[in-house]
């Protein structure tokens, strides 16, 4: 017989069982306290790039629902070509845009999530974009906009690294690092956040593996990183946020 106890912890991870231990009136929720904001704060004063706004992009053709998922398939093989401003505000949109603010704290997007706790934020680690300079960036859903976080001269050498040497994530127009940001579920969710952390990242890596299908471009999901490194890249303290799934995204290859 298969012995199976060296899985049994991670196994129990996947079931809902977790659900049951946790008291319910004993949450942040329940206890009244504050939730917290609905993207990481920001320095107001900070400069901002604004984004083409849905709508109004120019170049974006309509795709057929069908055959974006019939062609939909990792690639690893990405053209020198740029991406464009419209392309990439295209992409942030389809896989984080905010559709309706509800409050301070809630807002329906473009991809699911459980409670609408939406606990991830989107990084670009941007090499050719169009328009934008090669640096790592923030999205910001409610403003639309991007933020500046730091210049990495170094960048393609460390995410090659923070990636077990998948070499290919350093031949992408931009990388798209989401990290999370757990308390925003466990809020409400307590023990039970943890799961729909992960459903979450595989509803808004989905959307992008669509959305690049549109623009003739192509992705393809890393979940092998070495998980302190690539926290280091970020500035991240690796705790209360954290590095949670990557995509890089190019043009095809001819």
């Amino acid at each position: 017989m298969r012995e199976t106890s060296r899985f049994s912890e991670n196994r129990y991870f996947l079931k809902d069982s977790v659900r049951r231990t946790v008291d319910w009136s004993k949450t942040d929720q329940a206890r009244g306290l504050p939730p917290p904001p609905i993207e990481k704060p920001f320095d107001p004063a900070a400069p901002r790039i604004s984004l083409p706004q849905p709508g109004r992009w120019v170049g974006i053709p309509a795709v057929d629902l069908h055959v974006a998922i019939r062609n939909r398939e990792s690639r690893r093989q990405f053209s020198r070509e740029p991406l464009t401003m419209d392309e990439l505000a295209f992409l942030l949109w389809a896989t984080q845009g905010v559709r309706q603010k509800l409050d301070a704290a809630t807002a329906l997007r473009t991809v699911p999530s459980a409670g609408a706790r939406h606990a991830l934020e989107t990084y670009l680690c941007v090499f050719r974009v169009t328009g934008l300079d090669a640096a790592v960036y923030r999205y910001l859903p409610l403003e639309h906009a991007l933020l500046l976080e730091f210049v990495e001269p170094k960048a393609s050498e460390k995410l090659v690294e923070g990636t077990l040497g998948q070499g290919f994530v350093s031949r992408a127009a931009v990388v798209f690092i989401w990290t999370t940001i757990p308390a925003r579920m466990e809020w409400r969710y307590d023990l039970a956040a943890h799961k729909a952390i992960a459903l979450d990242a595989g509803h808004v890596c989905q959307n992008l593996y669509l959305a690049c299908e549109a623009i003739g471009a192509g992705t393809c999901a890393v979940a092998a990183y070495h998980q302190e490194k690539m926290d280091e890249f970020l500035r991240l303290d690796g705790e209360e946020e954290f590095t949670i799934y990557l995509a890089p995204v190019g043009k095809r290859a001819k």
